[in-house]
């Protein structure tokens, strides 16, 4: 009976990990009530879930708030342009819903479409930011370019990122659980999906290091360069020990 309550014991280990989650959701949580800093607390809560998914010691609160400032920048923006998509997407629902006017069905379906591509960039743009270090406009395409490449995956992220929405509206009484967990669980096993994809844009050889201690990094770019210079023709590079500390990457042409 002792055994289960040991350090090591899968009970605990259960239990510890559940504990992260929790703190990793609060502090998300908290970092997103100013609004223009949802994008910065996603791409920092990712960093920390793709070091517990792939089982790297990192301190929640350190790595959470080093990331936040690391990505800012480059996130607020990112957030700022999704934020206008959804604006204009709603918008235009609002608009077919209410206006009385009889729209065609073919533009009700590039609507969806577009909604459905939008969905699964930002599914993949934060984590992606939090990994590999590109411009902007890059960063958004390779989004769509790992969706696109995992589409399978993909399409259970996008369950699992409505699914505290769904609980909420058929169960209220779950409300408590999602704000504890509401966020950092669907994007935790999420991380699990997406840790498969990312590595195979990063060097075999090369361990994941946590880009605040380390200088190594990936140049995604024009040909995959490994290392010693040795490129291939898949259109995306990882470059070698003079790398900056963050993973780079390069659309996909």
């Amino acid at each position: 009976m002792g055994r289960i309550f040991d350090m090591d014991s899968p009970v605990m280990r259960f239990l510890g990990r559940v504990a992260d989650l929790m703190i990793l959701n609060l502090v998300t949580l908290l970092c997103c009530l100013p609004v223009v800093t949802i994008g910065a607390s996603l791409t920092a809560m990712h960093y920390v879930l793709l070091k517990m998914v792939r089982n790297e010691d990192s301190y929640i609160i350190r790595s959470f708030f080093k990331s936040f400032k690391e990505n800012f920048k480059q996130a607020t923006v990112i957030w700022l342009i999704m934020l206008l998509f959804l604006i204009v997407f709603g918008a235009d629902i609002m608009i077919i819903n209410h206006s009385g006017m009889e729209f065609p069905s073919a533009l009700k379906i590039i609507l969806f479409a577009l909604a459905m591509i939008g969905y699964m960039v930002m599914c993949y743009v934060f984590p992606v930011l939090c990994r590999f270090e590109n411009t902007i406009r890059k960063t958004i395409k390779n989004a769509l370019f790992m969706a696109i490449l995992s589409f399978p995956k993909t399409i259970v992220m996008m369950v699992l990122y409505v699914s505290p929405i769904i609980l909420i509206y058929f169960f209220t009484m779950a409300v408590p659980l999602v704000i504890l967990f509401g966020i950092s669980a669907p994007a935790y096993l999420s991380a699990m999906l997406y840790s498969g994809t990312f590595k195979k844009f990063e060097p075999e050889e090369e361990p994941y290091h946590d880009r605040f201690e380390s200088g190594e990094g990936i140049d995604m770019d024009d040909g995959i360069t490994i290392g010693n210079g040795i490129t291939s023709g898949s259109g995306i590079a990882a470059g070698g020990e003079n790398s900056r500390e963050k993973e780079s990457a390069a659309s996909q042409n």
